[in-house]
């Protein structure tokens, strides 16, 4: 399910700072702000990666003095090679990890993770109205909540399938649902379309681009798809390789949503491809 935990205050004690919603939201400051972050980690001898000591020779570093800001409403993606630490800024902007250096200030946010997560005994219904009942509705009212939904992400009719039921675009649909739920004004969306089949991405890349317009929320979305990225943002963040950097940022010069042939998605597809060193291949 989505995680998500609200920004709070550190002590004054030499850790990285990391600043509250309320105090962004009286400041007048974007839904987000990222001023000299890096974070590194440690790959362990055995299992997956674990926090480490930025000092320790041994560390791998993801991310390095990265700065960036969101402007509420504004979509913004971010994108890069494989392991340049575009999920770990995704982490860092909704409080699930700590920066070792720089500062870190968003509203309240709302991670939808690579993998959908839904829960194999529940039905679609139950499964987007998940973070609803977690938050204290009772069942009846979050499911009253998530049924308003089904219709317009084209789920209805579907409301009792168990996910095992229900194709790869229809399961990021719920899982999509329950983000939304969330009610949090920021939504950090990590790869939402990356396991599925070339026409089904497109698809749902469509189906995005016209529920955002809607929705107008602010969002932060991590791609290996730069047509994607183009497609879909406002503004294009291209990281380099690990320890990620900010290389270039890149604004798509016309209205959401918009056709993938539209000149500004081209160009800004085509600048991407450059500062990833593929303008060759493109």
């Amino acid at each position: 399910m989505p995680t998500e935990l609200q920004s709070r205050p550190q002590p004054r004690d030499g850790r990285p700072a990391r600043f509250g919603a309320g105090e962004l939201a009286q400041a007048g400051a974007p839904a987000a702000a990222l001023e000299g972050v890096s974070r590194s980690y440690r790959a362990p001898a055995r299992g997956g990666l674990r926090l480490w000591p930025r000092q320790d020779a041994r560390a791998v570093q993801a991310l390095a003095g990265v700065s960036l800001t969101v402007a509420p409403g504004e979509l913004v993606a971010v994108v890069g090679a494989s392991g340049c630490g575009k999920s770990t800024l995704l982490e860092l902007m909704c409080g699930l990890q700590r920066p070792d250096e720089g500062t870190v200030a968003c509203l309240p946010a709302v991670l939808m993770p690579q993998r959908d997560l839904l829960l194999e005994w529940l039905g679609a219904l139950d499964n987007a109205a998940l973070g609803v009942r977690i938050a204290g509705a009772s069942r009846a009212q979050a499911r009253e909540r998530a049924a308003a939904l089904f219709a317009e992400l084209g789920l209805d009719g579907f409301q009792r399938a168990r996910p095992h039921e229900l194709s790869g675009g229809m399961r990021q649909r719920v899982a999509f649902a329950r983000t939304l739920l969330s009610g949090k004004p920021l939504l950090c969306l990590d790869e939402p379309f990356g396991a599925l089949d070339a026409i089904t991405r497109a698809q749902m890349q469509d189906w995005l681009a016209a529920v955002l317009a809607r929705e107008r929320r602010t969002v932060v979305l991590v791609t290996h798809d730069v047509e994607e990225a183009a497609l879909l943002a406002d503004r294009v963040l291209v990281l380099s390789p690990r320890p990620g950097r900010v290389l270039a940022e890149i604004s798509v010069q016309t209205p959401r949503p918009r056709s993938r042939t539209a000149p500004a998605v081209l160009e800004a597809r085509r600048r991407a491809l450059a500062e990833l060193g593929m303008g060759a291949t493109a």
